[in-house]
C-alpha cells in the first residue's frame, strides 16, 4: 500500500476505535512486535500524562479509554516502541515521536481533503 494511504488508514483506524488493528498494521510495516495496549497508566506517571510506552513490557498504556481514539498519542507512543525495538537512543526523541505522529495525521488530512474534491 502506498505510504500516504497507509498512514491515512492507520489514523482512520485509531480515530474509529480500531486501535489494536492499527497497531498490528504498524508493527508489520515497521517490523516490530505488536505492543500490548492497556487502559490505565503505571503508578509512577502523573495524571497529566495521557500515554506512555514501556520497553520492558512492550506496552502502550493510556490514561483512559477516550485516549484509545487519539491518533497523535497512540502514534507518538508507537514511535517509542520502534526506537526501543531498534535499540536506538538519541537526544530529541520526544520531538521525533511528535514528528512521526504528525506525518500520519497530515497524510490523513490530505486524504480527507482529496475525498471532498
Amino acid at each position: 500500500m502506498e505510504e500516504r494511504r497507509f498512514k491515512a488508514k492507520v489514523v482512520w483506524l485509531i480515530a474509529n476505535g480500531q486501535t489494536e488493528k492499527a497497531l498490528e498494521l504498524l508493527a508489520e510495516r515497521y517490523r516490530v512486535e505488536v505492543p500490548k495496549l492497556i487502559v490505565g497508566l503505571p503508578k509512577r506517571h502523573k495524571k497529566r500524562v495521557l500515554g506512555c510506552y514501556s520497553g520492558k513490557t512492550n506496552t502502550i498504556s493510556v490514561l483512559n479509554s477516550d485516549v484509545l481514539k487519539e491518533p497523535f498519542i497512540i502514534l507518538h507512543e508507537f514511535y517509542h516502541c520502534i526506537r526501543t525495538d531498534l535499540n536506538i537512543r538519541h537526544r530529541g526523541t520526544e520531538n521525533y515521536a511528535n514528528k512521526f505522529a504528525i506525518e500520519f495525521i497530515l497524510a490523513y488530512n490530505s486524504a480527507a481533503t482529496q475525498a471532498w474534491k
